[in-house]
C-alpha cells in the first residue's frame, strides 16, 4: 500500500519494476513515458525479461539474420518485427500486446501431395511472400496440404488459430466447384473439421457466373462433402488471403503434434491457380 501524500513513484525500484512485470508490454512503454524515475525502472533488463518467452535464446540463435539489441527491451521490440529462422523455412514473432509466440511455417516446410512434381506445382520467388520460395499449384485433381507443429514451441495457456495463407490467380480454375475440407488436431484428442471455399471473397463476377452455368453440377459435387460451416478466406493487410483451418487451446503440459489439413479429394476434377505461402499459427485475442 501507497501511504497517504505519497506518490507510486515513491516506491523502491525494485518494488516498481515488480509491478511493471505485472502489466503488459504496452503498458510497460507507456509507463516509460511517466517520467524520469519510472522510464529508467521500465528500461530495465528484468522487466523486459518477464514479457519474453523462456526460450528466447535458442529463438535469437536461430534467426537467419543476427539479431542486433543492446538490451531486452530492444530485443522484444525486435522480436515483435518478425525474423525468419531455422534456414528460413520459419517466420516467429512475439505479439505486441502480449508477449505470446507466432509462428509462420513456410510452404516448404508442408507436407503438399505432389509437391515435387513440376507438372504440378510451381515452386517460385515472389515479392509479396516473406520466404524464399512459394508453391503454385498448376494442375491437379488431389489436392492435399498437411502442417505439423508441436505445442511446446507455442505460449502455454493461450488459445490458438491455424491459418492457411494463400493467393488465387486470376487464371484460376476448378478451386471453388466444391468447398475443400480442413481440420486441425491436437495430441489424441479428436480431429476438428469443416469445409472452407478456395475464392477471393471479392470475386462475386465468377460467382454468380458459376451458379448461371454449372449450377447443377456444382450442386452435385457440394453433396459429397459435409454440410455445416462454410468458411471464406479472410483478406489481409499484407495482401495475402487467409483460411482458418481451426483453432484449439495450448495447455502447456505437455508436447503433443498439431496437424492441420486441407484436403480436395471428392470432385475428381483439375483445379489450379492456387499459391500457397504457408501455415501461420497465432494466439486469438
Amino acid at each position: 500500500m501507497v501511504a497517504a501524500g505519497e506518490h507510486l513513484y515513491d516506491l523502491p525500484e525494485d518494488c516498481i519494476s515488480t509491478i511493471i512485470c505485472l502489466t503488459s508490454p504496452p503498458d510497460a512503454l507507456k509507463l516509460s513515458l511517466v517520467n524520469s524515475i519510472f522510464r529508467s525502472v521500465a528500461e530495465l533488463d528484468c522487466v523486459w525479461n518477464a514479457f519474453l518467452p523462456s526460450d528466447w535464446q535458442e529463438i535469437a540463435g536461430n534467426s537467419v539474420t543476427p539479431l542486433k539489441f543492446s538490451s531486452k527491451r530492444e530485443l522484444f521490440l525486435c522480436l515483435c518485427s518478425s525474423i525468419l529462422i531455422d534456414g528460413g523455412n520459419k517466420a516467429f514473432a512475439l505479439d505486441k500486446s502480449t508477449g505470446k509466440k507466432s509462428y509462420v511455417i513456410s510452404a516448404k516446410e508442408l507436407s503438399i501431395v505432389y509437391g515435387d512434381e513440376p507438372e504440378h506445382w510451381n515452386w517460385k520467388t515472389i515479392l509479396e511472400s516473406r520466404f524464399a520460395e512459394v508453391a503454385e499449384l498448376k494442375m491437379i485433381c488431389r489436392l492435399e496440404i498437411q502442417g505439423k507443429m508441436k505445442t511446446g514451441e507455442l505460449s502455454p495457456n493461450t488459445t490458438y488459430g491455424a491459418y492457411l495463407l494463400i493467393k488465387i490467380s486470376e487464371r484460376s480454375f476448378g478451386l471453388d466447384s466444391i468447398p475443400v475440407e480442413i481440420s486441425i488436431e491436437v495430441g489424441d484428442q479428436e480431429s476438428v473439421s469443416s469445409t472452407a471455399y478456395l475464392r477471393h471473397p471479392r470475386n462475386k463476377k465468377k460467382e454468380q457466373m458459376e451458379s448461371l452455368f454449372y449450377r447443377n453440377r456444382v450442386e452435385m459435387l457440394k453433396t459429397r462433402v459435409n454440410q455445416g460451416d462454410r468458411r471464406m478466406p479472410c483478406e489481409r493487410e499484407d495482401g495475402w488471403l487467409e483460411i482458418e483451418l481451426g483453432e484449439f487451446f495450448n495447455g502447456g503440459n505437455g508436447d503433443e503434434e498439431i496437424i492441420m489439413r486441407l484436403m480436395e479429394v471428392k470432385g475428381y476434377h483439375v483445379k489450379g491457380g492456387l499459391v500457397i505461402e504457408g501455415i501461420e499459427l497465432r494466439p486469438k485475442h
